[in-house]
């Protein structure tokens, strides 16, 4: 993203309190998020997580979950080094079928997020993913930690609205607030209070 010609470079970072702020409010949407899906894996066998649901899903709760946790992996593995590769997802069978090691994973990327801080998040950096279907190569976007955090929250968001189709389809209840936005529940709120 290029910055507007009449805005200064100095300008164009926020000042440090309030990128502080937001590095916090970040982390603790991300921690939120996985904390989620720690809540969902305790109430889950091996079987029920792993099983395929029939059409229109032909999916299991795994395997959105391991989807979920593995773009949030490449976005830690990527932060030292600059460059997130979300091509380079490991694409682990277990993370899908075993319920404990999803959940040891889970717990291991909440570790991982808490030693992160605003200096990591204001970071710029380059994601590498793959986009078009007529292209084998993938594209190379340049971007920055924070806009890179908030798109695996958002992504783990909309993959747990497809956890609860596909839970819903082999007849397992979610929480209510599982799988929906978190500015979706406000709306909600504020009409539920009219």
């Amino acid at each position: 993203m290029t910055r507007p010609a009449h805005v200064p470079a100095s300008e164009s970072r926020l000042p440090r309190e309030d990128s502080e702020k937001m590095a916090a409010a970040l982390l603790d949407a991300a921690q939120d998020v996985l904390k989620q899906g720690l809540s969902l894996l305790s109430d889950l066998g091996n079987s029920s997580y792993a099983r395929v649901a029939g059409p229109p899903f032909d999916t299991s709760i795994g395997q959105h979950y391991r989807h979920v946790l593995e773009h949030f992996q490449c976005f830690l593995e990527g932060l030292e080094p600059g460059e997130i590769n979300y091509d380079a997802r490991k694409r682990d069978r277990r993370l899908e079928n075993d319920v404990r090691f999803a959940s040891n994973t889970t717990c291991g990327i909440l570790q991982h997020l808490l030693r992160c801080n605003e200096h990591n998040l204001v970071q710029d950096c380059k994601v590498v993913t793959s986009l078009a279907y007529s292209s084998s190569a993938p594209s190379s976007l340049k971007s920055n930690a924070a806009r890179e955090l908030a798109y695996c929250i958002g992504h783990a968001i909309h993959h747990y609205a497809l956890i609860r189709l596909v839970a819903g389809g082999i007849g397992i209840a979610v929480s209510a607030e599982f799988g929906i936005a978190p500015s979706t529940l406000k709306h909600l709120a504020a009409h539920a209070a009219d």
